[in-house]
């Protein structure tokens, strides 16, 4: 967490709140927002390993478990590869949010889930790739997202459809649940380094104006072809 202590409440706040660009890629900052989700993340899998260690088993039949499981362990850590999304994709903030929102829902809706080595990787970029549709009004297509996230586009596009099917679709977060989450994280990051994340969204519509406003004078179809950017190959097995 040494690169999250650095976060102040303003700048935090104002990185929620920007837009990001489409246009200028290599100047463009991580938002500060996968500092604190990488780092529960981590836990997360830290913990479930240790206890599948200590009880000798894992669920290994659970349909969900199956369905993000790799053949190997990826060698990037969460840090990393969520910088490679963020990098690649043009994500936003929010969208970090939402992700980890999917997540929490996931796990619920399966409870013979657990998030370890072998299948958080695919739950990250599957959850960013989906929160970023219903967040953006810009997107890359399945096959952009399947490159960054170092898979092949037909097996990105099944994982969205077994996450989907897996949540119910339920997808939908109000500005009640997305506070609910921001201080979550918040109090996750209080707790280590005494910093806050600020409320991310007042409003939907303020949001929905705010993108308006940026986007007034360049509109461009909900996928963006014109801007690609090429990321580095990697694998997921």
């Amino acid at each position: 967490m040494a690169a999250a202590a650095m976060i102040s409440p303003g700048k935090l706040r104002s990185d929620l709140y920007s837009s990001p660009s489409y246009h200028d890629s290599s100047d463009s900052e991580t938002p500060l927002v996968i500092s604190v989700l990488s780092s529960l993340i981590d836990r997360a899998v830290s913990r479930n390993e240790r206890i599948a260690a200590r009880s000798g088993s894992w669920t290994g039949g659970d349909k969900a478990q199956l369905a993000f499981d790799c053949c190997e362990r990826p060698d990037m850590t969460v840090q990393s590869y969520l910088e490679r999304i963020s990098r690649y994709t043009r994500a936003g903030p929010s969208v970090y949010v939402i992700a980890y929102v999917y997540i929490d829902r996931f796990c619920q809706a399966n409870p013979g889930f657990r998030i370890c080595s072998r299948n958080v990787h695919r739950l990250l970029i599957t959850t960013v790739m989906v929160a970023s549709k219903y967040v953006e009004d810009l997107n890359y297509r399945n096959s952009h997202f399947a490159r960054v996230g170092g898979l092949r586009t037909e097996e990105m596009n099944r994982l969205e459809m077994e996450f989907l099917f897996l949540m119910g679709f339920k997808l939908h977060v109000n500005v009640t649940v997305f506070e609910s989450y921001c201080s979550h994280l918040e109090r996750e990051v209080s707790i280590g380094g005494g910093y806050h994340i600020e409320r991310a969204l007042r409003c939907a519509e303020e949001i929905k104006l705010f993108k308006a406003s940026c986007t007034t004078t360049h509109r461009q179809p909900r996928y963006n072809h014109h801007h690609t950017i090429t990321a580095a190959r990697i694998t997921l097995l």
